[in-house]
């Protein structure tokens, strides 16, 4: 079997009720963290100096738990040998690259649209990729076909989202001025589903979601921090910090949201 898509044991040991419940405290986490990180962007004043802020904190916290923690430790021993030995392709390590795009996503669109409109762009885009995604087996588990059952779900689910949120929908969408906004969640989320399908290999190849976690905070801090020194280059506002600390606490949402 190729190496890419052999499902290894250590992706086994979780019973599918538990990666149910795991993902749906990971989904949870989203809107909190498109909440906390909207919030930031517009208390200081520069959306991309918010989201490399939430990034540097999830770095953070996934750095001390790889080094603290043995399983942390024996995940990236694994890594050098997974890397070194191909494993998988290498360019699986710039996955990360996605969870930047949808903290970028949260800093710029949430003060514009508010949460409720953010999950319903990025969610609809999730689902679509991540059916494409399960098609054809682009993740560790292979190939699973778009039954008419598994079809049906992803569109209650979309429906029951947009149902939840009307109220919110009705008030947002005067005029055309929502539509550009709408459309970054929407493209992060087709980008999810790839990000969650890499993210997945290179878990079952490191035996622990904490060190592809880190990978994902450490590539996708550095395209944010570069983005922001960018967009820095002749601005003549000056970045503040505001003295809330839960503003600060995105990158965390994102270590469960991410592991």
């Amino acid at each position: 079997m190729n190496p890419v898509t052999a499902p290894r044991t250590t992706a086994r040991h979780l019973p599918i009720w538990a990666g149910l419940v795991l993902a749906i405290i990971g989904g949870l986490m989203m809107p909190i963290q498109g909440r906390i990180n909207g919030g930031l962007a517009e208390r200081m004043g520069d959306a991309n100096a918010a989201a490399a802020i939430s990034f540097a904190g999830g770095t953070v916290v996934m750095l001390l738990t790889s080094v603290l923690l043995p399983r942390g430790r024996a995940g990236l021993a694994a890594m050098r040998r997974a890397v070194a030995g191909r494993e998988f392709p290498r360019w699986y390590l710039l996955a990360g690259l996605s969870g930047g795009y949808i903290v970028f996503g949260q800093s710029h669109a949430v003060p514009l649209i508010g949460v409720a409109l953010f999950t319903v762009a990025i969610v609809t885009g999730q689902t679509m990729s991540g059916l494409m995604v399960d098609r054809v087996g682009f993740g560790p588990g292979g190939k699973r076909f778009i039954t008419a059952r598994r079809m049906a779900g992803a569109v209650l689910m979309i429906i029951a989202v947009l149902w939840a949120v009307s109220p919110r929908l009705e008030s947002s969408t005067q005029g055309l001025s929502w539509l550009v906004p709408v459309l970054l969640p929407f493209s992060a989320g087709l980008f999810m589903g790839f990000q969650q399908a890499m993210n997945g290999t290179q878990t079952a190849a490191y035996g622990t979601p904490i060190t592809a976690t880190l990978v994902n905070f450490l590539v996708g801090g550095t395209a944010l921090f570069i983005l922001w020194g960018i967009s820095s280059v002749g601005a003549e506002a000056q970045v503040v910090f505001p003295p809330q600390w839960w503003l600060y606490t995105g990158g965390v949402f994102g270590c469960v949201f991410i592991a």
